[in-house]
């Protein structure tokens, strides 16, 4: 498998490649640049959208904004249970928060609406 590695950004050309003490060499304009410049980019980049395109942020207060059935047979949040203080995470649950009467778990930010 193959990783696509960043175009050079001085001239533009494919053929980068990475030398070993972590950065990327273009061989035609010998531009370096660091590898982990292009991770924190990345990391950086990343924004949180609720179901209505807000931005969301740590400590924010959201509302579900419909039911949610709980695995495990743990019962089911309803829909308008506001949520305070989230907590952003990567992953496929992309917030963590405590909801009153269930305790700490994962939400999916396509399910709540910024308060």
């Amino acid at each position: 498998m193959t990783t696509l590695l960043p175009p050079c950004p001085s001239c533009g050309s494919t053929l980068t490649y990475e030398d070993g003490s972590g950065n990327y060499v273009c061989p035609e304009c010998a531009h370096e640049w660091p590898v982990k410049a292009e991770a924190a980019a990345d990391e950086a980049a990343r924004v949180w959208r609720d179901a209505a395109g807000n931005v969301l942020q740590d400590g924010d207060s959201v509302t579900v904004i419909k039911d949610l059935k709980l695995k495990g047979g743990g019962g089911v949040v309803k829909q308008g249970t506001k949520v305070k203080n989230i907590r952003l995470v990567d992953g496929d649950h992309d917030i963590d928060c405590k909801i009153d009467g269930f305790g700490a778990m994962s939400l999916k930010s396509e399910f709540v609406r910024k308060s």
